[in-house]
């Protein structure tokens, strides 16, 4: 289902792929976070995401107006996961609810893996 709205000057419509690459450059911008994740249902196997594929880490539901996301990340190793997915969800709910104008009701994040930062 896509966002939804009415307004004086008529509807607004949301696709569900333009909130998801909005959460996933979000996302990046959080610290700790190296990328979105994919992983081979086949062999197990968690390939990192860049650009244009990093949406496909990330999924968007919307609901009665409001929005679901499933985030699946790689974190930066030595960094606490708490405090990294505490910061992405409040930064996603934040700047989604702004963008969008639609409530973000639930952000799951799964962290699919670890990664050592090359400088």
């Amino acid at each position: 289902m896509k966002g939804h709205m009415t307004t004086q000057l008529g509807d607004i419509i949301i696709e569900n792929d333009v909130i998801a690459r909005y959460a996933g450059k979000t996302a990046m911008e959080c610290f700790g976070i190296v990328g979105m994740a994919a992983v081979s249902m086949k062999d197990g196997i968690v390939r990192l995401l860049t650009g244009n594929n990093m949406t496909k880490g990330i999924k968007v539901r919307i609901e009665n107006n409001k929005i679901n996301l499933e985030f699946h990340i790689i974190v930066a190793y030595g960094c606490n996961i708490t405090a990294v997915t505490t910061n992405l969800i409040e930064n996603v709910k934040y700047r989604i609810e702004g963008f969008s104008g639609l409530d973000v009701q639930n952000v799951n994040v799964y962290v699919e893996g670890v990664r050592v930062i090359d400088n």
